[in-house]
């Protein structure tokens, strides 16, 4: 609004008509800059929303084809979280500045939004009548009849629950010899013990699955009105890796059963006098299905104080076939010659190799660096193109994972083999001109040191092309460690080793760990050991989740 301060009424109704003049103006602009914001914030998300669906359908059509497009979404996922939630928040805000003028908020930007879904059937329902009106919003009659009703549903959260359960054993006397009889008490999960399997599935569930320290639950049931002290809740976890300890050597013999075994390690700090030490996770996968196989999938989880090569080697000790792992040197004894019980014959995983010339050959992370007003790092062009040549191998793989083993062979020998040729004819004439010192050079010596090794795929369809499976698997606990920090002992690191086990294999087959592990925990004492397999959770039942990826 323009005026001159020097022509203002002397009358104070007119001077007040300027200041709601002025005001209402002021609520205008303050409604049209909330609203341009509002504008801006929906734009930035919106174009957010558009390069992560244009990352999304480049990894559908041309595969994982680098380790930094994984990388790459996770980001891009957290970005437009914020993005969504800042948009939202202006929009919100530009509507309750318009709500104060007489203006009408309206978005320009289309923003996709999830479509509501109904809620589950199997939720319960309660249903709160708010009052009818009395009369007619029109007339004000009071003859009304009901037509129908408007539901609108919301979702709620209540807090977790707790109940004592009395199991009463009532006592009678017999009138003619006066002896007492009594029903013998119930089974318990752990002798002496107050806690039902639903409470120890949940406990354990919480300390291996989701990351949270026993200190932390003791807090939070503290608050829930329930005192569990640390030690006490480190009872029950002790306990209950006693009662299911039988369900792990169940899986142990199923994994070791499999015709090939996927293995790897990763460190896991263990509590030690003053400091922490760094002690290993030992894990072995059966997976079948990337070949069609019917055996079950599983994982067995192992804890060991170091590295030493005698642990794979004493874990390993009956088992004879096919292992699919990196190339550590505590496995060479493995596939020596002549060993009992059997041969177990090396199958390298390509993943590892293709991934020391992928460090070499990162043009993002170059342009990054540069961005960042660092000094970009050199990019060898033969990096480049071996990575180029392996994408080729596991763009085929990607068409034939899941089929039966015979025709994943027939493809590998029909498409792959020749470009496993040309691959070894091409890295050994370009080796010979680089210095041993060179760190294409080290790259291709770990494949050509081992090319019988990474060559076995094409004479063997049950042989996956990668280590993925057990990567897959040992992921959980590596992104664990930042919340438990260390082990607490020895001890702990061989009951984490279990409880990692079960909830793996049940992750593995679609399964509700909790719910699967507070039904075998309700069942196990009574169950016959020679049908152990009804417990598993490949058999079990129960709810189910959405399987792992089962990608070679």
């Amino acid at each position: 609004m323009d005026f001159d301060p020097a022509t203002l009424p002397d009358d104070i109704d007119a001077l007040k008509d300027i200041v709601r003049s002025a005001l209402a103006a002021l609520d205008a602009a303050k409604a049209d800059a909330a609203a341009a914001q509002a504008e801006r914030s929906d734009i930035a998300a919106y174009i957010a929303h558009l390069k992560l669906q244009i990352e999304k359908l480049k990894r559908t059509i041309y595969g994982p084809r680098a380790e930094r497009t994984a990388r790459l979404l996770d980001q891009m996922e957290f970005e437009l979280e914020e993005l969504e939630a800042t948009a939202t928040e202006d929009e919100l805000r530009a509507e309750q500045a318009a709500a104060k003028g007489s203006t009408v908020f309206t978005s320009g930007i289309a923003r996709k939004r999830p479509s509501r879904q109904p809620f589950p059937d199997h939720l319960p329902r309660e249903r709160i009548v708010l009052p009818g009106p009395a009369a007619c919003t029109c007339c004000g009659s009071a003859r009304l009849a009901k037509l129908g009703e408007s539901v609108t549903e919301t979702l709620e959260s209540i807090p977790r629950q707790y109940k004592v359960l009395q199991y009463v054993r009532e006592k009678f006397t017999c009138r003619d010899c006066e002896t007492i009889s009594q029903t013998p008490a119930p089974f318990h999960v752990i002798p002496r013990a107050f806690a039902g399997p639903s409470l120890l599935a949940m406990i354990g569930y919480e300390k291996f699955g989701q990351h949270q320290p026993l200190n932390r639950q003791s807090e939070r049931f503290a608050r829930e009105g329930v005192a569990l002290s640390v030690s006490t809740l480190a009872d029950l976890v002790g306990a209950a890796c006693v009662a299911l300890e039988p369900v792990f050597r169940h899986m142990e013999a199923c994994v070791f059963a499999a015709a090939r075994v996927h293995g790897d390690d990763t460190t896991v700090p263990v509590l030690a006098r003053g400091q922490t030490d760094i002690a290993r996770a030992w894990v072995y996968v059966r997976d079948d299905r990337p070949f069609g196989g019917a055996g079950p999938p599983c994982a067995v989880f192992y804890y060991s104080r170091d590295r030493a090569g005698t642990h794979p080697q004493m874990h390993l000790a009956r088992y004879s076939g096919i292992f699919q792992a990196d190339a550590y040197g505590g496995y060479n004894k493995l596939y020596e010659a002549g060993r009992a019980p059997g041969p177990i014959i090396e199958a390298a995983c390509w993943s590892h190799a293709r991934r020391k010339f992928f460090e070499l050959a990162d043009i993002a992370k170059n342009a990054k660096r540069k961005a960042h007003g660092r000094t970009p790092v050199f990019v060898a062009p033969m990096a480049l193109a071996a990575v180029q040549r392996i994408d080729a191998l596991f763009e085929i793989e990607r068409a034939i994972n899941g089929k039966p083993a015979a025709e994943r062979l027939a493809v590998r020998q029909q498409f792959s083999a020749g470009l496993v040729a040309d691959l070894e004819t091409w890295m050994r004439a370009a080796r010979v001109k680089l210095s041993r010192h060179d760190d294409v050079a080290k790259a291709m010596d770990y494949m050509l040191t081992r090319w019988a090794s990474f060559s076995r795929f094409l004479s063997d369809g049950r042989i996956c092309l990668s280590n993925n499976a057990a990567e897959r698997a040992i992921r959980s606990l590596a992104l664990g460690r930042r919340n438990w920090l260390f082990a607490g002992s020895d001890r702990g690191g061989q009951r984490a080793a279990i409880m990692y086990s079960l909830i793996t294999t049940a992750k593995m087959n679609g399964v509700d760990p909790q719910a699967w592990l507070t039904d075998v925990l309700a069942r196990i004492a009574g169950h016959p050991a020679h049908r152990l397999d009804e417990l598993m959770p490949w058999s079990w039942t129960g709810p189910r989740t959405s399987a792992e990826h089962c990608a070679a």
